[in-house]
């Protein structure tokens, strides 16, 4: 578990007796953060999937072929 995961395990445990209704505004936001960082971090790895896309571009490679290639290599390891 990682450091933030534990964290945010901690925050939901002290929030626990806080709750309303079996609703608490700190637990539904703690969750809607830990969204978002996890979405700001796919939107960095985009980035640097596209700069690596774009080196093997500029010395000749086909980036189609390469993103079939993963794609393939993908599904044998969902096998």
């Amino acid at each position: 578990m990682s450091e933030a995961q534990v964290a945010d395990f901690r925050q939901q445990q002290d929030n626990t007796a806080n709750d309303v209704g079996g609703v608490s505004g700190q637990r539904l936001k703690a969750f809607i953060e830990r969204v978002e960082r996890l979405e700001e971090e796919k939107s960095g790895l985009s980035e640097d999937i596209k700069d690596i896309m774009g080196e093997a571009k500029a010395v000749g490679f086909d980036t189609k072929i390469m993103r079939k290639i993963i794609r393939l290599r993908k599904m044998d390891k969902e096998k």
